[in-house]
């Protein structure tokens, strides 16, 4: 998944295109790339204009599609299994958290879970799992090393509230 984002409400798929392509061409700048077609559905006729640059493919310009742009349209149909993924085996299906900002953050995450099995499965299938364990291996003193520093800087689970008590008992008033 290239990028994930969840929109308040409930807009028309036709409303939410230009952002997505917006996210998706801020992701993809750092490899140079930029979307030029989107393959869509039905429910974004009518948006070609706030989307210029980017040319729009859809069943409903049947008459007028590339032998190319037809086998994109069949392709399209391969991402329906990948969101039902998403939703069953990553926990898409209802989100915990609260709010507009929870939805946008569990999007995320629910599409970084997705990101990390699919890599994690291409590692395993590639044979470099022995690799990706030495170098993990390798890694591992530094993340203790980070975590020692951390737990040194932190204060202790009880010291603040320790703290707070002795101010209490500081700043109370005599006779009250």
């Amino acid at each position: 998944m290239v990028g994930a984002r969840s929109f308040p409400g409930n807009p028309y798929d036709g409303h939410t295109l230009a952002a997505q392509l917006e996210q998706t061409t801020t992701l993809l700048q750092d490899i140079g790339v930029k979307p030029t077609t989107a393959v869509v559905d039905l429910g974004y006729r009518g948006v070609d204009a706030q989307i210029a640059p980017v040319q729009l493919v859809h069943r409903g310009r049947s008459k007028t599609l590339s032998a190319a742009q037809r086998a994109w349209l069949r392709r399209r149909q391969a991402v329906e299994p990948a969101i039902g993924h998403l939703k069953a085996d990553h926990r898409m299906d209802r989100c915990w958290l609260k709010g507009a900002e929870g939805d946008a953050l569990h999007a995320v995450l629910c599409a970084a879970g997705f990101n990390i099995r699919w890599l994690l499965r291409a590692i395993d299938r590639l044979g470099l799992a022995g690799l990706f364990f030495a170098v993990t291996f390798a890694l591992t003193p530094l993340a203790r090393i980070g975590q020692q520093a951390m737990t040194t800087l932190a204060p202790r689970r009880g010291a603040l509230r320790s703290s707070m008590a002795r101010q209490r008992l500081v700043h109370r008033p005599v006779g009250g």
